[in-house]
């Protein structure tokens, strides 16, 4: 009788076979020593995005209250930003000056709640491991 030699390719194919094999018990143990839960995952994603849309809101709210609101003044015709007439180039320009601002708010907003529902998690964590 002859003796089964496995080819290059099929030990080839085991070997990814057993990387693959490696990669998800790697994943499993990574899933089952995760200290947060449901709920903390959910409060980590779901407050910043609150945060934020609320944060918007209030920005945008208090945006138009002071410079949207603003009623023009007598026209005149010189041509000047802020000389009361609102004119293509002025528009524009608070345009990218609400976008700019708004962005950073949002950011800054963002990297806040952020780091606020972590520590409300990690706090969670500790009261947890301390009882």
């Amino acid at each position: 009788m002859t003796d089964f030699q496995p080819t290059s390719s099929a030990d080839a194919v085991i070997a990814v076979f057993d990387r693959i094999n490696e990669k998800v018990d790697a994943m499993r143990e990574k899933r089952l020593n995760d200290p947060d839960s449901l709920g903390d995952k959910l409060l980590k994603s779901v407050l910043p995005s609150l945060a934020g849309l609320v944060a918007g809101q209030l920005f945008t709210m208090l945006w138009n209250r002071t410079v949207g609101g603003r009623k023009a003044g007598a026209p005149s015709s010189d041509g000047r930003l802020g000389d009361g007439v609102v004119d293509e180039r002025e528009s524009v320009l608070m345009s990218i000056l609400f976008a700019g601002l708004s962005a950073a708010f949002g950011a800054a907003v963002s990297h806040l709640s952020n780091r606020g529902s972590q520590a409300l998690v990690d706090r969670r964590h500790r009261r947890r491991i301390a009882r």
